[in-house]
């Protein structure tokens, strides 16, 4: 009698055993499965300031976290030898023009006055001797005196001829001044020194360094006082009007995600939801995340690299980099 009650116990565990085994069954076949996350992070464009000289930083005008607009100074540096190189340019711009007027003035008034009267000299030697010559020749043809006066009345009448002509060419040389050629040659000595000039202010320029575009400071360098090297780069801004949102994406899931269609992200950090629109999706290398399933007698899935990026740019002025984003 005790044996059979004992059977009759162990034949009921067994049947609430299997009841309950085919409710668990049931109930994983028709109640709904949870929705798939898909996890992914915000990601911004960045650039880095940098300095086309050697220099010292003076003053930094930001910190790291700040939010900078295009135009805000960011550093100012110091560089001595900038200003003397500066110094040089001024100099050598200021002779070369002092060179060129003086090439443009030509000679002095005095000089010209001096040419003008040697001129006037050089004429009226001329003219005397010219009515010297017409005497002597009538003299000469009436037989009162011998060819040899008429000959060196002659040559003195060409001799005066060509001291008049060299006299003019002189007061006109000083009148007009310097050749063209060395007018030109003093403009562009000039042009020359003034490109140099522009140089140098390019790299005095270089030493206040502003935003480029709108952003946030994440990292900087260089200490107060420290000295940068040439290109070397003094601070790090992420983009906020750049910000682009990456998922990891097993291939099973992007039968849902299509390059072109909107999704809506939350992002838990603003505890916001956005619209997005997927703009590219590239697979990943062989290195990245997958998952085997051939030992399940399936096949292996690849991950892809799905980005996405906001609607409306307005929405995601205050998400940064690293942020997370969530996909339902």
């Amino acid at each position: 009698m005790a044996k059979r009650s004992k059977l009759n116990n162990l034949l009921i565990i067994a049947i609430v055993l299997v009841g309950v085994m085919a409710l668990v069954i049931l109930v994983g076949i028709f109640l709904p499965k949870p929705k798939e996350v898909l996890q992914g992070q915000a990601e911004t464009s960045d650039y880095r300031v940098s300095s086309k000289v050697p220099s010292r930083v003076k003053e930094l005008r930001v910190h790291s976290g700040d939010k900078v607009k295009v135009g805000d100074t960011l550093v100012i540096m110091d560089s001595p030898e900038v200003e003397a190189k500066m110094m040089q340019a001024e100099a050598a711009e200021a002779a070369a023009k002092a060179i060129e007027q003086k090439a443009q003035n030509g000679a002095r008034r005095q000089e010209i006055q001096g040419a003008y009267e040697l001129w006037q000299k050089a004429k009226a030697g001329l003219d005397v001797a010219e009515k010297t010559f017409t005497r002597v020749a009538r003299l000469y043809d009436e037989g009162v005196i011998p060819a040899q006066k008429r000959d060196e009345a002659e040559a003195q009448l060409r001799a005066m001829q060509a001291t008049e002509k060299a006299a003019k060419s002189q007061y006109e040389m000083a009148r007009e001044g310097a050749r063209r050629e060395d007018k030109a040659a003093a403009a562009a000595q000039v042009a020359r020194a003034q490109g140099a000039v522009t140089e140098v202010e390019g790299y005095r320029r270089e030493t206040v360094l502003l935003a480029t575009a709108d952003g946030v400071v994440t990292e900087i360098f260089p200490e107060v006082g420290e000295l940068v090297g040439q290109g070397a780069p003094i601070m790090n801004i992420a983009k906020t009007d750049d910000v682009r949102f990456v998922f990891n994406v097993r291939e099973d899931f992007l039968p849902e995600l299509k390059v072109g269609i909107e999704k809506e992200v939350y992002v838990p950090a603003l505890d916001r939801q956005l619209k997005v629109r997927i703009t590219s999706m590239n697979v990943m290398g062989s290195y990245a995340t997958w998952k085997a399933t051939k030992a399940l007698d399936s096949y292996d899935l690849k991950t892809f690299e799905v980005t996405a990026r906001p609607v409306n740019q307005a929405d995601v002025k205050d998400v940064l980099a690293g942020m997370t984003v969530i996909i339902k």
